[in-house]
């Protein structure tokens, strides 16, 4: 099968980041659970290829973007950077 002209240009997109701001760390840790639970009625061909990460304002700050500071939301206990295309 011919892969798609934008996979050729664009290897790593798309993904969907979440920035989780206006909440303390409990919050966060909700949030996050959320994007977990959800994530789980999505059909696993999109989440192989669509991965959905979230991280804390308070982390992008600190650390910056391409810091390995988001959390897929299928292994919200590691952290990755924004380019990680593996589960953990």
């Amino acid at each position: 099968m011919q892969e798609e002209s934008w996979r050729r240009r664009y290897p790593l997109f798309p993904r969907l980041l979440f920035i989780l701001d206006s909440t303390g760390p409990a919050g966060i840790e909700s949030r996050v659970e959320a994007l977990r639970a959800a994530s789980r009625k999505l059909p696993a061909a999109f989440l192989r290829d669509v991965p959905i990460l979230a991280t804390a304002t308070t982390e992008l700050l600190l650390h910056g973007p391409a810091a390995p500071v988001w959390r897929p939301a299928t292994h919200p206990d590691h952290t990755v950077a924004w380019t990680h295309t593996r589960h953990p």
